[in-house]
């Protein structure tokens, strides 16, 4: 699995004291294209970021340290946790969303969003997978009816919908 790091996001800061990642966030950028997701996702002005986004043909960037607290989950609580972003890594998938046409994940998009789980899973004390509209189902719906969650399970990757 090749990484891409040629892009870096200033949109972090450290996690919460004594925190770390115990949970994945699956996300749909909700652009038209790869490329303006990543470009509004590096840009200061935007205040978001992700750990990771991965493009419909499979490729990965990283944006986001794992260490760090990436601003990807807005307000949002789960099981009664309300600072989601020093719990979780968040990962991107390009997708335009409903707002642009919002369509299946490719193979080749959920073959690396899977293998990506697995690695970031194998170094952290992951219990959770689950979807932006989880933690926030007032206000997001990504990544949506089209995401295969029980495909992803198949693969290894417990989630909470499968």
């Amino acid at each position: 699995m090749q990484i891409d790091t040629s892009y870096t996001s200033p949109n972090f800061e450290g996690r919460a004291e004594g925190q770390a990642p115990s949970m994945i966030l699956i996300h749909y950028t909700g652009m038209q294209t790869g490329r303006e997701a990543l470009e509004r996702l590096c840009d200061p002005a935007a205040k978001v970021s992700a750990h990771y986004v991965i493009e419909e043909d499979g490729r990965i960037f990283a944006l986001v340290s794992e260490d760090k607290r990436a601003w990807h989950a807005g307000v949002s609580c789960w099981e009664g946790q309300t600072d989601i972003n020093s719990l979780s890594i968040g990962i991107e998938l390009v997708n335009p969303g409903h707002e642009w046409g919002y369509r299946p994940f490719p193979p080749a998009q959920m073959q690396s969003l899977a293998a990506l789980c697995k690695d970031i899973m194998a170094r952290h004390e992951i219990k959770t997978v689950l979807g932006h509209s989880d933690v926030a189902p007032d206000r997001k719906q990504d990544p949506g009816e089209l995401f295969d969650w029980a495909w992803l399970a198949a693969q290894g990757i417990d989630n909470i919908h499968a």
